[in-house]
């Protein structure tokens, strides 16, 4: 686990790190949540509001939208797929997100269409803790609560 300016980054994900979201493939599946960075910065989310099983989404499209205290807007996904599962309980208790981003706090579950094409855009290791190093350092982020 990487700590990069307080915030927990699992080296075994990969990262869109533009879209502030972590991926894990596992067989035809890939799970994706945001990051401790992202929830960092939105703040305590109140509402979780995911793309159905079922549905078809692309790249770079909305996934779900969240709202916390302060922001409201979009989750885009970095891959092309068809929501498989959604993660009831962050729905229920969407501060799970903020709790627990890598584990029980994950959004949802794609069966992606273009595997092998979508994660070219990915980041991995420390390629991917260097980008999030630039960006937070960018961003002007100082921490966790400040």
């Amino acid at each position: 686990m990487a700590i990069i300016m307080g915030c927990e980054f699992p080296e075994d994900r990969y990262y869109h790190p533009r879209y502030n979201i972590w991926l894990e493939h596992a067989g035809e599946r890939v799970r994706l949540g945001l990051t401790a960075y992202a929830a960092a910065l939105a703040g305590q989310f109140v509402d979780f509001v995911p793309r159905q099983p079922g549905q078809s989404i692309y790249r770079g499209r909305t996934c779900a939208t969240l709202e916390s205290l302060v922001w409201v807007g979009p989750v885009r996904t970095p891959v092309a797929g068809e929501v498989v599962a959604v993660n009831e309980a962050a729905m229920a208790r969407p501060a799970l997100i903020n709790e627990d981003p890598y584990h029980e706090g994950w959004l949802l579950v794609l069966r992606p269409m273009e595997w092998g094409l979508d994660q070219q855009d990915l980041l991995q290791g420390e390629d991917a803790m260097a980008a999030w190093r630039e960006r937070m350092h960018a961003d002007g982020f100082v921490g966790p609560g400040d």
